[in-house]
């Protein structure tokens, strides 16, 4: 069983208000292990996080031994202020603040550091990505600062531009990657970044009466180009479903995912071994050194 390479174990798949309420005083942590008990069920035991504003993900790295789970946190995202990302995180204005943060997830246990350089999709306008995009000389300096500190760097990025920046800071894996194309893989597979599309989003959203219907038949379509091209070439890819997410449910998610990508690719007998590969690399890449304190 696949592993699940991008999750957030503080949202519940359904409502993020109501979720993130659930925490609001401390850490609900009959949700934490209700979710590890999910994925413990389907087999799956490891999940790397995408973190949160309310230490439940930090919570959850000291339970997670109880049911046998692999366990990665970077404790909370980061973000640049009035730019995307409060929704997992903490913000800075400056790189002695971004230092700052870096140092505290760090101390906090921090199994790698996740940067959010984008916004995200809107789901109502094919093409738009919310939100403007960090300059690349920050990203750049950013990736840097967190890996003189030895942590991988886990990007949360969109749009063409904005992952060949970040492609050029060298962070070790590009999260959602939407809108990106041939020129994007062939510069993934030219480096040693792990793509993770995390498509099933946009596909269980289908349906729902959310969103532009015609919007999200677009971005889904364009989604399965990029697992075909990505699949094609010699990048790393690997299974995250942004588990948490609305429609994505903790442990279902992981396998809705896999369905993704079956449905994008003509040769699946390759599928398996290139997933498992990008998985080896997210598991190898994204750990500390020292053993959590």
């Amino acid at each position: 069983m696949f592993g699940e390479c991008h999750a957030h174990i503080a949202m519940d798949g359904v409502d993020y208000a109501r979720a993130m309420a659930r925490h609001a005083n401390a850490p609900d942590e009959a949700h934490i292990r209700a979710c590890f008990e999910a994925y413990r069920s389907l087999g799956i035991d490891f999940i790397r996080d995408g973190g949160d504003a309310y230490g439940v993900s930090e919570a959850a790295a000291r339970i997670a031994p109880e049911y046998g789970i692999d366990y990665r946190t970077p404790i909370f995202a980061i973000h640049k202020k009035g730019h995307y990302g409060s929704i997992v995180g903490r913000a800075f204005s400056d790189m002695r603040e971004y230092a700052a943060l870096v140092d505290e997830a760090a101390a906090r246990g921090a199994d790698f550091i996740k940067i959010m350089t984008t916004g995200i999709m809107d789901f109502n306008e094919f093409g738009r990505i919310t939100h403007a995009d960090l300059a690349a000389d920050e990203v750049r300096e950013m990736a840097h600062i967190a890996h003189e500190q030895g942590l991988a760097v886990m990007s949360h990025t969109n749009g063409k531009q904005a992952v060949l920046d970040a492609l050029e800071a060298g962070v070790d894996s590009i999260e959602h990657g939407n809108y990106i194309d041939a020129e994007c893989i062939a510069a993934l597979a030219e480096s040693r970044t792990c793509l993770v599309p995390t498509a099933t989003v946009v596909r269980n959203l289908m349906g729902r009466g959310l969103f532009d219907e015609d919007v999200l038949a677009r971005i889904w379509e364009a989604s399965r180009n990029v697992i075909a091209m990505a699949l094609d070439s010699s990048c790393l890819i690997a299974i995250g479903s942004d588990a948490g997410a609305v429609g994505v449910l903790h442990g279902q998610g992981t396998l809705d995912e896999r369905a993704c990508f079956a449905d994008s690719v003509a040769d699946k007998e390759r599928l398996d071994a290139r997933l498992q590969e990008g998985e080896a690399f997210i598991r190898a890449t994204f750990t500390r050194a020292s053993p959590r304190g």
